[in-house]
């Protein structure tokens, strides 16, 4: 969890403190080279992929230990007991934070600098491809970690649902800083799939549900 946290809580805070600084030009996708569009997405792409580099060993440990695919529900996605429920849990989150954000609406659009969205930038609308990698890889990478890897080693260790739960949240909320107050709408996205694991055990659904709601978000942006 450490070798996963670290980089990320480190980054969430270097970007944050770019916002505060006023910093411009913080966009999702860097320019790696100059002059060659495709090219930068396929670099960008492989450089993303160090956001999931502990998830083998993670599922490596977790084998060790008797905690296989099968235990925690990985596997080819079903539609039935992982799409379709993805999809709810997404929309139940997306559908909550929207409700959240109703009665601070006015206050925080006279407050925008309180909360630091980083933006798409100018890019062609093929980068989609880039978006729906990224999320995919953010995707397995948060869930098998924070749900499949934290939430089974805190239950051996005799932790209770509830306190698991509220662990998780904070280590899942710590690299969403640069997100500035907005750190706090990631909140009901983290309950609910962590919660969704913790009843039904299948770690493919949190997946699904996590991939949908960054893919249709960032595709939005992205082509909009």
């Amino acid at each position: 969890m450490f070798a996963f946290l670290l980089p990320a809580v480190t980054s969430a805070v270097v970007v944050f403190v770019q916002h505060v600084d006023e910093v411009e030009n913080l966009t999702r996708f860097s320019t790696i080279v100059h002059g060659h569009p495709v090219t930068n997405l396929i670099l960008e792409i492989a450089a993303y992929l160090s956001v999931a580099a502990v998830v083998p060993i993670a599922l490596l440990l977790l084998q060790r230990t008797g905690q296989g695919p099968s235990v925690l529900g990985i596997g080819a996605p079903r539609f039935k007991k992982d799409v379709w429920p993805g999809l709810g849990l997404a929309a139940a989150a997306f559908a909550t934070e929207f409700v959240i954000l109703i009665p601070f609406a006015g206050f925080l659009n006279h407050r925008s600098s309180l909360i630091n969205s980083v933006g798409i930038g100018h890019v062609p609308k093929y980068y989609v491809i880039g978006g729906i990698a990224m999320s995919a890889i953010t995707a397995i990478a948060e869930e098998v970690l924070v749900n499949g890897y934290l939430i089974t080693r805190l239950g051996q260790l005799g932790w209770t649902p509830r306190k698991s739960l509220i662990l998780s949240l904070i280590l899942r909320t710590s690299y969403h800083v640069y997100y500035g107050v907005g750190f706090l709408l990631t909140v009901p996205f983290g309950f609910f799939v962590t919660r969704s694991f913790q009843k039904h055990h299948r770690l493919s659904r949190p997946i699904v549900a996590h991939f949908l709601f960054d893919a249709i978000l960032i595709s939005i942006a992205i082509l909009k």
